[in-house]
């Protein structure tokens, strides 16, 4: 979803709770992320898997110039022959330590599996965020969470959305020389200068 939509998005929303409680939780994530140099793995359930929250970070780290929102998706069934960044199993949770953060996506109650793998990552010490339903177990698990209930007026992809958004917005790159700010800007005038691909 590009920063219009996201825009109309907020717009429609005001004066719920909804943008706030998004850029509250995307600060919790982006302050768990960045002081760490990164280490965000994200997972969700057996039966759902959050592609479309890892592309959305995926590009907000790009664009806000944070490559530590940059997230690895943990997938709960890894194919042979699978590339490298779709190749990432649950191990990974169990490997999971102190400067890591663990995004949990769970639409709907995550397997016991799940649950104490993120349990001994926490123990660990990652730091666990949750997207999730309002369960009490994952809400037991998590330092942070945002919960989209069945009552809500809104559903889990629309604040992914505004939290993935959120994210990468108003937030004080890390110093990496003078003219990184001209340097953006002259990035940004290229590409929306830029002619579009011919079509064959």
């Amino acid at each position: 979803m590009d920063a219009v939509r996201v825009a109309l998005l907020r717009e429609v929303l005001a004066g719920t709770e909804w943008p706030a409680a998004a850029r509250r939780f995307a600060g919790a994530l982006r302050s768990s992320v960045v002081p760490h140099g990164g280490g965000l793995l994200l997972v969700g359930t057996a039966v759902y898997e959050p592609w479309h929250l890892a592309a959305h970070l995926v590009d907000e780290s790009t664009w806000s110039g944070l490559p530590e929102l940059t997230p690895t998706l943990v997938r709960h069934r890894v194919e042979p022959g699978d590339p490298a960044h779709l190749a990432v199993g649950l191990c990974r949770i169990e490997a999971a330590g102190r400067g890591e953060t663990l995004l949990l996506v769970a639409p709907e109650r995550p397997g016991d599996g799940l649950l104490e793998r993120v349990h001994d990552a926490r123990r660990a010490g990652a730091t666990v965020l949750s997207l999730d339903d309002g369960d009490p177990e994952v809400r037991g698990l998590a330092h942070e969470t945002l919960a989209v209930t069945g009552s809500d007026d809104v559903d889990l992809d629309t604040v992914q959305h505004l939290v993935s958004a959120a994210a990468g917005e108003n937030s004080v790159p890390a110093p990496r020389g003078r003219h990184r700010f001209r340097d953006r800007l002259s990035r940004l005038a290229d590409q929306l200068t830029a002619s579009p691909p011919a079509r064959w």
